[in-house]
């Protein structure tokens, strides 16, 4: 390592931070989302199947472990990871989405999830919204994280 230079990244711009933030979210189709179980974390690959800002939905089976990992605890947090591994983590609670119009609106503009579902009132189908508590932001090499704004008011 001796030979190796410290890596300098470019300063982060606060009034940019929401913009940086949602491009990684966007670059990344496939972000970790993790879960507890019991007293271990659990952590998967997932594919939102929407995003409205930093409010998140993910689609899942019922017969998955993660359901009941929510279920028991819907604290979790995505991690976002970009090409130039700028990253965003969002911690937030997990919801079951019930609202039928916001149903039909998501599985209308999703294919895959109609050709392997079927139909919108499978049972197996549960349609979790994240909700953001606390966004972060770091670019690569920088070390630290910037917290994001979120448009969302503060939850617990």
């Amino acid at each position: 390592m001796a030979g190796m230079t410290r890596p300098n990244p470019v300063p982060v711009d606060p009034a940019e931070l929401t913009r940086l933030a949602l491009a990684v979210v966007r670059a990344d189709r496939f972000p970790l989302l993790a879960t507890v179980d019991g007293d271990q974390p659990r952590l998967r690959p997932v594919s939102p199947v929407r995003s409205d800002g930093f409010t998140v939905y993910v689609a899942n089976l019922r017969g998955y472990g993660k359901t009941a990992e929510i279920a028991a605890n819907p604290k979790v947090e995505l991690c976002y990871v970009d090409e130039h591994h700028d990253q965003v983590r969002i911690t937030g609670t997990a919801e079951v989405v019930t609202d039928r119009a916001l149903l039909q609106e998501i599985w209308d503009a999703n294919p895959l999830l109609r050709q392997y579902l079927g139909r919108i009132d499978n049972p197996e189908l549960v349609l979790y919204r994240i909700r953001p508590n606390r966004v972060r932001y770091m670019r690569e090499w920088a070390l630290d994280y910037h917290e994001v704004p979120t448009g969302e008011p503060p939850r617990e």
